[in-house]
């Protein structure tokens, strides 16, 4: 069966994390964790209205909030082959630490 209904690479849930300054957390995502950069549009202010990034089989959408959508809390759970190195990377790259890694 043809899976037509969803594009090719991505999965059946796409988080999808609006933001105050989208552009901030692409950069820390690709830096900490190589993630792909897919897509961004912006609009003339310089706002992203969408954007794309891809960590491994899973591709999490991001946007910049704005008067009709606001920022929102999120929590995602990323899966790595070495937590505690990549705890580290991420906070070497910019991430705030909130809970070291629990194996």
């Amino acid at each position: 069966m043809s899976n037509q209904y969803k594009p090719e690479g991505y999965n059946s849930v796409s988080p999808y994390i609006i933001i105050d300054g989208a552009q901030k957390l692409i950069d820390l995502l690709k830096n900490a964790f190589g993630a792909e950069e897919l897509r961004k549009y912006n609009i003339p202010n310089g706002k992203i209205v969408h954007s794309e990034v891809k960590f491994d089989d899973s591709v999490i959408m991001i946007s910049d909030s704005n008067d009709q959508y606001p920022p929102m809390p999120i929590v995602l759970h990323l899966y790595v082959p070495d937590a505690t190195a990549a705890y580290k990377k991420a906070v070497e790259a910019g991430f705030e630490p909130m809970q070291e890694p629990i194996q």
